[in-house]
């Protein structure tokens, strides 16, 4: 075996096969593991996201959020064991792949993203 094929098997080892499809402009809330000594939380992140990088186990997200009019803003490997679960709180629309325009943004206007609109139907 190549040493690639080793790291292709490592990999594939360690992808997560429950994570939700969610995009560049989404809120999510992003559950992750805290340790500290011998404890063990969980910590909640809710953001928009702001950009999505890499593929398979190296894919990642940065989760933008303004807490007390500082922008804060947090990336997390998607396929990483400490994070415990990623939940889509409302879907954004994006016209692009990376919202680096919403860094000079502060309060209302941050969050100002177009939801998509879900259609039912009627019958």
């Amino acid at each position: 075996m190549s040493s690639s094929q080793i790291i292709e098997q490592i990999e594939n080892a360690q992808i997560k096969e429950n994570t939700p499809q969610f995009s560049v402009g989404d809120t999510v809330v992003v559950s992750t593991a805290i340790i500290e000594g011998k404890k063990r939380r969980i910590q909640k992140f809710e953001g928009t996201v702001v950009k999505k990088t890499g593929k398979r186990v190296r894919e990642s997200f940065t989760v933008r959020r303004v807490i007390d009019k500082i922008g804060v803003e947090k990336t997390f490997l998607l396929h990483s064991p400490l994070v415990e679960d990623v939940s889509i709180v409302k879907r954004g629309v994006a016209r692009r792949a990376r919202l680096n325009y919403l860094r000079g943004r502060v309060g209302a206007k941050a969050n100002r993203m177009k939801t998509k609109e879900t259609k039912v139907k009627t019958s």
